[in-house]
């Protein structure tokens, strides 16, 4: 009885109507259709995965067409369409995974795009269209590939790796497929699969009869057939071969695939038999114990030949673009392994300890940037490695001057291409960047401030090594190395020591530049630890003042540098007059942040570029070395108030009187305008109101404004000896106060006690003698001093204040006057010459 109709011996049901037929017939082929022309497809309901993936797939068969073919304009087009596609697949590949034939596919086409762009002679002969998609489809993969870089590397370590049930699913004729097709598994291996269903059997009508035959022979194949399935979904299903059982294990799927293993073994044999390794993964993925790489084979014989020829292939990839930075360090440092193991000599190890240290300073291609903590940290301990062979060692002789083919490294004495105090100097330079890249105010910047001890000690030695053997210029830049470590601390270096470095390179130095620098350090010494006289000499006679224009940048941030603390050493001295000249050209300017390189302000004419303001960032000098602004415009403004007061009170009619220092008077106008004045609270304001109150002759309101909690905590206590300093600007401010109080009531007094003023002023009476002299000596106060009865006596020869008005007035009517004269003269005389006037001859 055939399976696809129910049996039945009835005639009445053989017998039946035509109309019966005719409603029975649309069951019969809902079940199963023998003609073609009325097949109909049934339809199925997919998950979204199986769309997506199907999506996926059919792109990449499109794209790896077009790679057949080299058809790089529409692989791009495909690329983007792969792309997008993958990013819709998004909620998918969360759930499930990244498939594994997409990573497979990303790997082929990097390949693709690789041999492309290596085959020379093949992009010449592209067109513009293949050639520009080449490049933009290299720059996007290379991005793209990013995100799926370890699932790349774990592929590429292991292509065979991960689940190939897919591939084992996957029809013969699609496995058998061109190369680029057989590694993608179809559409349908990611179809979930359906229950089975019973499918309605028809009722056999009266037209079949004359198929009997045709029914009996189907009905007795089928019947044969011991393995049909009670339950199953459709035809296919059943007539699709079973290719997981043990005995159709060798399908022609397998079989290919067996030959793609054995292929990939005979790679990974050959790849060893070449020296050369790759990373091993296991098969869950995680990754196994890397070998280190093999500098030689197995039987080659390793000697300063075959090592200095290792070397030299290693350092040749140094710039190129596409090395790997951090695995040429690793290569030198197993190749000082290999030379220290087979005692190969000191040389041949200096000699690769140079080229580490040339290494770690490319590590970071970007010069603006600074070295990273442990890079920094492998640096320094290479340097110190190099010291100490090369003390060890006095036959080892090293320096640029000498050429890779004069080079010694297997016999004495030794000589080796290379620059100790180049890479000292380097080396300084990146502390400097790391400094400057650390948060001032953080505990990094105090941590990283305490390797300053092991590159001070560093250049201590380097100093004590070319001292013995290298020439007068380098021994000038290590000790200007020296110099400028150390001059701006209070005890590292004795004025001894710094002189001895200073003077050594004035005689020896055949350059302007560090001459220069050495003076200035010198005198940023001097003035550190209060040696104000051999400063300022030091400064006068090397007429730096004249010519430091001329000098490049940082050597010009030097000298600002050195007169600004120039100016704070005179004003400890008490020397307020020569304070102010000194910091006069800093302050006047509003920029003294900028000067000093302690930080960038904000332009208002201009605005830099991104490219000067990397520049000027890396001229800023790291926080230690900053010099306090506050306190530095505290003293300039003290210093101007001394000087500007008394200068005022005695030139209050004078209409012609100069100003001493521009800054100050700005300040008291911007306190003058404001509407209401509360008490003081910032440094200016307190000196605004100390100003105030001298001009008064009141000095004890001054002293107080001055000298407080508030100004001792902001300023005077960042001075070493801030005692000595509060108490030299108390007795500065009872003179100026004692000379400011003689201009403003000279006219009110016919005679002056000095016994009074020295108790008015509480000073002492040989103090008040002596200012009073100067003062008559200097013709600024017409008076005379009585010895026996030690009062002053006045001249009365300055005009009082309403004679002086009147004299102004008198003086400017009269310039009045001739003013008009003049212009009526010119008036006059144009009128004549109009009237006689003629016209001009014409030549």
């Amino acid at each position: 009885m055939s399976r696809f109709f129910k049996g039945s011996d009835s005639e009445s049901e053989s017998s039946s109507g035509e109309d019966e037929m005719q409603q029975q017939r649309p069951v019969a082929s809902k079940a199963f259709q023998f003609s073609d022309d009325e097949e109909e497809t049934k339809r199925v309901v997919r998950s979204e995965k199986d769309k997506r993936f199907e999506e996926l797939t059919t792109i990449i068969k499109g794209m790896k067409n077009k790679m057949k073919i080299k058809d790089l304009g529409n692989v791009q087009s495909e690329f983007d369409a792969l792309c997008k596609a993958y990013e819709k697949a998004r909620k998918v590949v969360d759930k499930e995974g990244v498939p594994r034939f997409y990573i497979r596919t990303l790997a082929e086409l990097e390949d693709f795009i690789t041999e492309c762009w290596e085959d020379k002679e093949g992009r010449k002969k592209m067109n513009k269209t293949n050639a520009r998609s080449l490049t933009t489809m290299r720059q996007k993969l290379k991005k793209y590939s990013r995100d799926f870089e370890k699932d790349l590397e774990n592929y590429r370590a292991n292509p065979d790796e991960g689940d190939f049930d897919d591939e084992l699913n996957a029809p013969a004729d699609d496995l058998e497929s061109s190369e680029s097709e057989d590694d993608l598994p179809p559409a349908s291996a990611f179809l979930k699969k359906e229950k089975p269903v019973k499918p309605v059997k028809p009722a056999r009508t009266m037209d079949d009869d004359d198929d009997d035959d045709e029914w009996s022979e189907s009905e007795s194949d089928t019947s044969d057939d011991e393995d049909a399935p009670a339950d199953y979904t459709n035809m296919a299903a059943y007539f699709l071969k079973d290719k997981t059982t043990e005995e159709k294990k060798d399908t022609k799927a397998q079989k290919k695939m067996k030959r793609r293993l054995a292929a990939k073994d005979a790679e990974k044999e050959d790849d060893e038999g070449e020296g050369e390794w790759e990373e091993v993964t296991s098969k869950g993925g995680a990754p196994l114990v890397v070998e280190k790489p093999k500098m030689f084979a197995k039987d080659t014989e390793v000697n300063h030949e075959a090592v200095s020829k290792k070397l030299f292939e290693i350092i040749s990839a140094r710039g190129k673009k596409g090395t790997d930075r951090q695995e040429q360090i690793e290569l030198l440092k197993e190749l000082y392994t290999i030379a220290e193991t087979n005692n190969l000599g000191i040389a041949v190890s200096v000699k690769i300890s140079f080229n580490i240290i040339a290494a770690i300073f490319d590590y970071n291609p970007n010069i603006a940037q600074c070295m990273k903590a442990e890079m920094w940290d492998m640096c320094v301990s290479n340097v110190k490695a190099i010291l100490v062979m090369l003390k060890e060692h006095p036959d080892i002789s090293v320096g640029a001057n000498i050429t890779e083919d004069s080079e010694s490294l297997e016999t004495s004495p030794y000589r080796i291409r290379g620059c100790i105090l180049t890479v000292v100097e380097r080396m300084c330079e990146e502390y400097t960047k790391m400094l400057q890249a650390c948060d001032a105010h953080s505990t990094e910047y105090v941590e990283r401030l305490r390797d300053d001890v092991t590159v001070c000690k560093i250049i201590d030695d380097i100093v004590v090594y070319l001292e013995e053997r290298a020439t007068s210029e380098e021994i000038c830049r290590a000790y200007l190395r020296k110099v400028e470590s150390c001059y701006y601390k209070s005890g590292d270096c004795n004025e001894t020591q710094m002189d001895f470095l200073c003077k050594y390179i004035y005689t020896k130095d055949v350059t302007d530049r560090l001459r220069t620098r050495a003076i200035l350090c010198h005198i940023y010494h001097h003035a550190l630890h209060d040696r104000w006289f051999q400063a300022r000499d030091l400064m006068l006679m090397s007429h730096l003042q004249d010519t430091i224009q001329h000098s490049d940048v940082p050597t010009q941030i030097l000298y600002n540098r050195t007169m600004v603390q120039l100016g704070l050493c005179s004003f400890r001295q008490g020397m307020t007059k020569d304070a102010h000249n000194a910091l006069v050209d800093i302050q006047s300017g509003g920029r003294a942040k900028e000067l000093l390189a302690q930080g960038l302000l904000l332009q208002r004419q201009h605005e830099r570029t991104p490219e000067q303001e990397k520049i000027e960032k890396r001229r800023l000098l790291p926080y230690h070395m900053h010099i306090n602004l506050e306190l530095l415009e505290c003293v300039y403004l003290v210093s101007a108030m001394l000087m500007e007061i008394p200068y005022m009170a005695a030139h209050e009619m004078d209409v012609r009187r100069r100003m001493i220092s521009k800054n100050f008077h700005h300040v008291l106008r911007m306190s003058e305008r404001q509407t209401l004045t509360g008490p003081p609270e910032s440094m200016r304001e307190h000196i605004v109101a100390a100003s105030k109150a001298m001009k008064t002759g009141d000095w004890k309101a001054c002293k107080t404004y001055i000298i407080n909690e508030k100004m001792n905590a902001k300023v005077w206590d960042l001075f070493q000896d801030k005692d000595q300093v509060r108490d030299m600007i108390v007795s500065k401010i009872q003179e100026e106060s004692l000379r400011t109080y003689l201009f403003t009531y000279s006219s009110v007094y016919d005679t002056l006690s000095l016994v009074t003023l020295a108790h008015m002023f509480e000073l002492d009476v040989y103090k008040v003698h002596s200012i009073i002299s100067k003062m008559v000596i200097n013709e600024e106060l017409m008076a005379s001093l009585d010895e026996p009865t030690e009062t002053v006596i006045m001249h009365r020869t300055e005009p009082t204040r309403l004679q002086a008005l009147a004299l102004q007035l008198s003086e400017k009517v009269g310039n009045l006057v001739e003013n008009n004269e003049r212009i009526l003269e010119i008036k006059q005389g144009n009128f004549f010459f109009n009237k006689n006037q003629t016209k001009p001859l014409r030549f």
